[in-house]
């Protein structure tokens, strides 16, 4: 998809940014919170982050508007004299949409900005289509009337974490705990955050956010059909808001979203579809041509029962993460892990090789003794798995693999001509559940 335009709109004494990218109807409007800016999510860079991808599954399908409100992102910052308000900051959606040429559109929002859509929503009911919220609420602060909100020393922490972590990649691991071992997409989703306030004005407006905001009573007020997601695990909003939205939302839909992820990524996409257009979403299967490499770490069993629980925890930990590191290092992509082992695809052969030798000597420094295997063949591709008859070759030939060796098949052999790479022959095998005979290949040291 091209790289939309960055258009603004006066609002007040401000500029407010945005673009406009798909095809409706409907139209759509995105709704973040402090966090964002439009101007760098079209960077190749930043293409693999969820939240981009849903972008693009969102244009598929309608004319999506993204916008940074004001005192974020690529619009005009706040200053001491001025922080908008709730009702000036709601002002900023019905400015965009007037810019856009949108009579109605659905309107999306996340975290903190979840209460300026449900304040337009209830304000405004003829412009909003439908409204989906994610990871938000009402209120934030607990009060008498709402035992599930946050008591004033809690907020105090959280306002400390953002005065003090924002835009570092620890912060970064609080609000997506799933790449919490991926160095690499913390940095970018840190720079992301730097991006869009300093910490300072992150600060502030968290301040005046977390302490007075409350819209409990336009809750009652929204016409629009409502789909409320809210993952099931995260401290920072618990899902206890979320089911407070739907229980005082007339006809709110409501999904439990596994894990802990505070971001709206992909995987969030056929819940939306389904909720916009009464259909789920057709799973596109792609058939691409990639090298498997499966890991197995030898005698797990009894090393596991030797070290006892906790250091056998310890122990497949470090060895997770430095796996991790040699795959980022040669860029191979993780598919699943194994309990004791992990299965990755590389683009080229030759370099699923090295990173396999890298992976060994990375873990033998632990102790930890892998085989290892290897073979290219044709895969579907379903978003983040791998399946085909190439994963299963792949998985029997680690397999066979001796302790501390990197197996890889015919088919490899013959890709890798002229990489440097030398092989000894360790004969023919059948593999177990698949057809034909395999000739295997050890490569050397």
């Amino acid at each position: 998809m091209d790289r939309p335009r960055t258009r603004y709109v006066a609002v007040g004494d401000a500029d407010v940014a945005y673009q406009i990218f798909g095809q409706g109807p409907p139209d759509l409007l995105y709704c973040y919170g402090l966090g964002s800016n439009i101007e760098l999510f079209w960077d190749e860079s930043w293409d693999e982050i969820e939240g981009v991808q849903l972008f693009k599954g969102l244009a598929s399908f309608a004319r999506v508007i993204v916008f940074d409100r004001r005192g974020t992102g690529a619009s005009d910052g706040v200053t001491r004299r001025f922080t908008p308000t709730w009702e000036e900051w709601a002002e900023d959606l019905g400015a965009v949409l007037d810019a856009a040429e949108s009579g109605q559109a659905v309107v999306m929002a996340t975290l903190e900005a979840g209460a300026l859509a449900i304040l337009f929503a209830a304000m405004h009911p003829e412009r909003v289509k439908s409204l989906v919220l994610f990871n938000t609420g009402a209120r934030y602060l607990s009060a008498d009337d709402y035992p599930i909100g946050a008591a004033p020393e809690a907020v105090d922490t959280v306002l400390d974490l953002v005065a003090t972590g924002w835009g570092t990649p620890e912060f970064q691991a609080l609000v997506a705990p799933s790449i919490a071992e991926d160095d690499r997409m913390l940095a970018r989703m840190a720079t992301m955050v730097r991006a869009s306030a300093t910490p300072r004005s992150a600060a502030a407006q968290y301040a005046y956010i977390l302490r007075s905001l409350d819209v409990r009573r336009a809750l009652p007020l929204i016409q629009a059909p409502t789909l409320i997601l809210h993952v099931q695990n995260n401290p920072l909003v618990p899902i206890e808001l979320g089911r407070y939205l739907a229980k005082n939302i007339n006809g709110a839909s409501f999904v439990e979203i596994p894990g802990a992820d505070l971001a709206l990524g992909d995987s969030m996409m056929a819940e939306i579809y389904s909720f916009l257009t009464g259909e789920r979403p057709m799973v596109e299967v792609e058939r691409v041509l990639t090298t498997v490499l499966f890991t197995d770490i030898v005698g797990s069993t009894s090393r596991a029962a030797s070290l006892g629980d906790q250091r056998w925890r310890s122990l497949l930990d470090a060895h997770d993460k430095v796996v991790r590191e040699q795959l980022r290092r040669y860029r191979g992509r993780e598919i699943n892990t194994t309990g004791d082992g992990f299965v990755a695809s590389f683009d080229g052969p030759a370099r699923a090789i090295r990173c396999g030798q890298a992976i060994g000597e990375a873990t033998a420094k632990l102790g930890v003794e892998l085989r290892v295997g290897l073979h290219t063949g044709e895969c579907e591709v379903r978003k983040e798995d791998l399946g085909g008859l190439a994963v299963h070759i792949a998985a029997r030939i680690a397999a066979l693999a001796a302790p501390g060796e990197v197996l890889v098949s015919e088919t490899v052999k013959g890709l890798i001509v002229g990489s440097g790479i030398t092989l000894s022959e360790r004969g023919t095998h059948v593999l177990r559940g698949v057809p034909d005979e395999w000739r295997l290949f050890a490569v050397r040291a």
